[in-house]
């Protein structure tokens, strides 16, 4: 482990949290799964600790995971109903899951993750007041960082136009059209689990944008690398194919998906394309062919007019 402050005691916290659920803890050393500023991860053995975002707002964390805890069988329950604070930062206790191995993309759990979205969004919100999905609103973060660290970079220009072309709620600047579908907020293959690990079912995991929102947002990022050529047709066939025998409300049962997705699908885009540019440039590099193939797509984009843009969200 890293002398880091958070990380250290991110790591002690786990080691006391598997350690309080077994006696049979088999000890090691702790590994720390991801390190962002919007995310620090520890594992041991099999308990997870999540250091959250610092400004993320304590009221909305717990209602989410109280969400979690009541969703079994969609979403990865917390250990604890609330978050605790660690060097200014809430942190949550999870079960560990086996992920999604990156290295055999063609094991990817494409029906499971839509069939787990179909679940979600035919699910009535299980907690009062639970607040609005968050993926707009990190959409316009992604776009934000970009204008502050790349304002110069030659790939800005078109990514910020695509930006322009899509209505005000998909920027965040007015509520959603629909304000009572469940929604995941983050989804990619990332945020699937088994659990029991390791050959549990799949569950889905992160609930820091969850909530009430488009539901067609959670098929963007699918649906997004395949209008960019990144998603091969048949993978995107099964993920749109086990969506709607799941009976997923986000998209007609048959039929041209497209006016559903177009938006939401387009929002991705640009802040895949916004989150790669403003990277590149803090690492004083390139763009490498899949982060081009997203700023390309954005360029396409730009050529939308603006009186086509907010038909799909209507």
């Amino acid at each position: 482990m890293t002398a880091d402050p958070l990380l250290s005691a991110l790591a002690s916290r786990a080691r006391v949290q598997a350690h309080a659920r077994t006696t049979a803890c088999p000890c090691g050393v702790s590994a720390t799964l991801a390190d962002r500023p919007d995310g620090t991860v520890v594992r041991h053995a099999d308990t997870v600790a999540k250091a959250h975002a610092p400004d993320t707002p304590l009221p909305e964390l717990t209602l989410r995971l109280t969400a979690a805890a009541r969703l079994p069988g969609i979403l990865l329950p917390p250990l604890g109903p609330a978050p605790v604070e660690l060097h200014g930062r809430p942190v949550t206790f999870w079960p560990y899951g086996m992920p999604v191995d990156p290295q055999d993309p063609d094991a990817a759990p494409w029906e499971e993750a839509a069939t787990l979205l179909a679940r979600l969004h035919r699910t009535p919100a299980p907690v009062a007041g639970l607040p609005p999905m968050r993926g707009p609103a990190k959409a316009t973060r992604a776009v934000s960082r970009l204008r502050a660290a790349a304002a110069g970079h030659p790939a800005t220009a078109p990514v910020l136009r695509a930006w322009a072309t899509l209505p005000s709620w998909a920027r965040a600047e007015t509520p959603m059209p629909d304000a009572t579908t469940l929604c995941h907020g983050d989804l990619h293959l990332g945020q699937l689990v088994r659990h029991p690990a390791p050959d549990g079912p799949w569950l889905l995991i992160d609930v820091d944008d969850l909530g009430n929102g488009v539901a067609a947002w959670d098929l963007a990022r699918p649906a997004a690398w395949y209008a960019c050529g990144l998603l091969p047709p048949d993978e995107w066939a099964r993920f749109l194919t086990a969506y709607r025998a799941a009976g997923g409300p986000a998209v007609p049962a048959d039929g041209d998906p497209w006016p559903a997705l177009d938006v939401p699908a387009r929002a991705l885009s640009v802040q895949t394309a916004a989150r790669a540019v403003a990277k590149a440039v803090d690492e004083g590099r390139s763009l490498d062919e899949v982060e081009e193939a997203v700023v390309d797509a954005c360029d396409r984009m730009g050529q939308v007019p603006p009186e086509l843009a907010d038909g799909p969200a209507k």
